[in-house]
C-alpha cells in the first residue's frame, strides 16, 4: 500500500524558514514525480513545486527564490525548504506522487497525482 506522510509543519513567524518533509513508503518512488501543494480553507489546492526522479524542479511563481524542493531516492523522501516565509503561505502542504511522469499534461494540477498524503499545517504569522 502507497503511503506519503508529511511532517515538519508548525506555526512560525514571518521571515522564519522552515522544512517540511514527506516519507513514502509502499514501493519505489526514484521514477516518480513528487510534489508539493497547499490549501487554505475555502480555496483551491494550489501547485507549489515538483522535482522529478532526475531532480529537475520547477515552481509556482510565488514561492520561486524561497523554497526548494529536494529529494532523496535511497529514503524515499522529499523535502520543501521554505525560506523568507511570508503569511500568505499559511496553508496546509500536501506531499503528492506522479506515478506516471513522462505522460503529456500540465504538471501544476491535482489531477496528475495519484497519490496524496495527509497533510501538515504551515501557520506564519505577520
Amino acid at each position: 500500500q502507497v503511503q506519503l506522510v508529511e511532517s515538519g509543519g508548525e506555526l512560525v513567524q514571518a521571515g522564519d524558514s522552515l522544512r517540511l518533509s514527506c516519507a513514502a513508503s509502499g514501493r519505489t518512488f526514484s521514477n516518480y514525480a513528487l510534489a508539493w501543494f497547499r490549501q487554505d480553507p475555502g480555496k483551491e489546492r494550489e501547485f507549489v513545486a515538483v522535482i522529478s526522479g532526475s531532480g529537475s524542479t520547477y515552481y509556482a511563481d510565488s514561492v520561486k527564490g524561497r523554497f526548494t524542493i529536494s529529494r532523496d531516492n535511497a529514503k524515499n523522501t522529499v523535502s520543501l525548504q521554505m525560506d523568507t516565509l511570508k503569511p500568505e503561505d499559511t496553508a496546509v502542504y500536501y506531499c503528492a506522487a506522479d506515478r506516471a511522469p513522462a505522460r503529456r499534461g500540465v504538471v501544476t494540477t491535482t489531477s496528475r497525482y495519484d497519490y496524496w498524503g495527509q497533510g501538515t499545517q504551515v501557520t506564519v504569522s505577520s
